[in-house]
């Protein structure tokens, strides 16, 4: 079974960069869609990047050009780098799975049917 774990959180000032990651076990993620989700206090989790199996890309529009997701297989890894971070920005952010024999598209708005959570990493954008 799929477990994921994040890490890579922190504060950074308004911005600056930060690269999370999102590690799995129990099984080579490569063959799943892996996307990443964001939690802000008191708003509901939303999707901001997912990558399909077969290496197509998903963006949120709030995060569009400044962050880009990518995946190492051999390191069972897929990692959201992100850039000139906002104080909106400030969340927990978590990575999910989710598998679909198409693997053009990843169902970002669809938090349904993603699964194998990952406890979450927290991520500060402040001054």
């Amino acid at each position: 079974q799929l477990q994921l774990v994040e890490s890579g959180g922190g504060l950074v000032q308004p911005g600056g960069s930060l690269t999370l990651s999102c590690a799995g076990s129990g099984r080579t993620l490569a063959i799943d869609n892996i996307g990443w989700f964001r939690q802000a206090p008191g708003k509901e989790r939303e999707g901001v990047s997912c990558l399909s199996s077969g290496g197509m890309a998903e963006y949120a529009d709030s995060v569009r050009g400044r962050f880009t997701i990518s995946r190492n297989v051999p390191k069972n890894t897929v990692y959201l780098e992100m850039k000139n971070l906002k104080p909106e920005d400030t969340a927990v952010y978590y990575c999910a799975a989710h598998f679909s024999k198409d693997t053009s598209t990843c169902p970002l708005t669809r938090q349904v049917v993603w699964g194998s959570w990952g406890p979450g990493t927290q991520v500060i954008v402040s001054s």
